[in-house]
């Protein structure tokens, strides 16, 4: 086992990384088990403080659920509005609005968080 400590640069990252991996299926209660709960937190943390997720775009996403789900854009017409509107939002030509994102979170099953961003509604 090795002495791990706060990792702070990217190849400490990838030597942990690789390391988590080789001990992921370590059995509860051995040494490794033991190194491995450690490096999960240790990575994790690295992860929080370093690795920024790309901003989903919404109408990307909502555009993904829909194919998920087999809609066709008339689908969404009760939430937004005409097939105008529906084409507009679609096209990114026209901005959501806070019902419908409201509407889309719940009916589509879409986290919320998608529509928060700097953009995403009016």
């Amino acid at each position: 086992m090795n002495n791990w400590e706060e990792i702070k640069t990217e190849s400490e990252y990838n030597v942990a990384l690789e390391r988590t991996i080789s001990i992921f299926h370590a059995e509860p209660g051995s040494p490794e088990f033991e190194e491995l709960e450690l490096l999960l937190v240790l990575v994790k943390d690295y992860e929080d403080k370093n690795i920024i997720a790309p901003e989903l775009d919404p109408i990307e996403v909502i555009k993904l659920k829909m194919e998920e789900k087999g809609l066709k854009a008339k689908d969404l017409e009760p939430i937004i509005g005409s097939k105008g509107h529906v084409s507009l939002v679609l096209s990114g030509k026209r901005e959501l609005t806070l019902k419908m994102a409201k509407a889309l979170h719940k009916i589509l099953n879409i986290p919320s968080e998608i529509f928060l961003s700097e953009s995403a509604v009016v």
